[in-house]
């Protein structure tokens, strides 16, 4: 059965919501001032038909999307959402710390000096409840 459009939208947001509870409305409006379809078939795809999945949680995938981000050293503004919503999914500011040097083995210093300012940003930004280390 095919869902329509406008459910996809639905899930997308949704779950965006989940990741960061002020995102949607700001990342819609962004889409549709763009173009009208934009954000039912970029959300849709990336959060309905990808994030939404089953078989991984979705902290496991938010830690998945940050060491991308990282290594791709290209995409800073979503790289610093993904950190907040990796925080928001449960995954902790050490958590963080771990996957940056990381990618610094794996993608060279300077893609984890990006990510080390996108961290900061992002830890700035949301002040985790809970007693952390590093908090």
């Amino acid at each position: 059965m095919s869902v329509s459009p406008a459910d996809r939208r639905a899930q997308a947001l949704a779950l965006l919501e989940q990741l960061e509870p002020a995102a949607p409305g700001r990342v819609a409006k962004n889409l549709d001032d763009f173009h009208p379809d934009a954000a039912g078939i970029l959300l849709g795809f990336a959060f309905t038909d990808v994030l939404a999945r089953e078989g991984m949680p979705l902290k496991t995938r938010e830690m998945l999307t940050v060491a991308m981000l990282a290594a791709m050293g290209t995409a800073p503004g979503q790289l610093e959402f993904h950190m907040r919503a990796a925080l928001n999914t449960g995954i902790t500011r050490d958590e963080i710390v771990e996957i940056v040097l990381q990618v610094a083995v794996c993608a060279g210093v300077p893609a984890a000096m990006n990510a080390i300012t996108a961290a900061k940003s992002a830890f700035t930004s949301r002040k985790p409840a809970g007693r952390e280390k590093g908090a």
